[in-house]
């Protein structure tokens, strides 16, 4: 795997997939995006596209970015059987060397985090450029692993340093910075309690 790009990893990942996606969104964006007026989002990592349909078939416009081809034709094909095509555009990204054009009212990143090395914190600091006034920016990443997941080559980091990496001026409010516990549950049913680190910024009205 050291030798993979990040491309060739999640293709790879992608494509050995035998199970069906959950179409469960991720709990946090439920909890925080479900009161907020739709408008444009954009979400990072999109995976196999049970949030970026979630938040379609509430209206929203939303831009799911992937670097598999594999997971994004998977994303298409559910989006276009839950009758929301028309309201998600699925773009291809090695965000290390491109980014989507435009600004959003929602930008996500949900567990958008790799076992092979890209500029993470460079790729997060484009997101929230991409915020547009009085929109949010939702960031969930694991803090602590559960014995099934596959194992970083570097510590997580702690909410306050993902936090400082993000380098934001006074134009942000905080709505929420934390590391909630979660029971997170394995491929087997398996159960462990892990800490995520989680981060609601509003980007204050120009």
């Amino acid at each position: 795997m050291t030798n993979q790009t990040s491309e060739q990893f999640w293709e790879e990942r992608y494509r050995n997939m035998t199970g069906q996606p959950s179409g469960r969104p991720t709990g946090k964006l439920v909890e925080f995006a479900e009161a907020l007026p739709p408008g444009r989002a954009l979400e990072l990592g999109c995976s196999r596209g049970d949030d970026a349909i979630w938040l379609a078939s509430r209206g929203w416009q939303v831009v799911g970015v992937d670097i598999s081809a594999t997971a994004l034709a998977v994303a298409a094909e559910r989006a276009k059987a839950a009758g929301v095509s028309e309201r998600v555009r699925w773009e291809g990204h090695d965000l290390a060397q491109s980014f989507p054009e435009g600004m959003f009212e929602l930008v996500t990143a949900l567990y958008f985090q790799s076992p092979i090395a890209f500029p993470r914190a460079e790729v997060l600091r484009r997101a929230a450029e991409a915020v547009a006034p009085g929109g949010v920016f939702l960031l969930v990443e694991h803090s602590t692993a559960a014995p099934w997941s596959f194992k970083s080559r570097t510590p997580f980091s702690t909410v306050e340093e993902t936090l400082a990496s993000l380098q934001l001026d006074e134009s942000w409010e905080p709505i929420l910075v934390g590391a909630p516990k979660r029971e997170a549950r394995g491929p087997q049913g398996q159960t462990a309690e892990v800490l995520d680190n989680v981060i609601v910024l509003r980007k204050r009205p120009a």
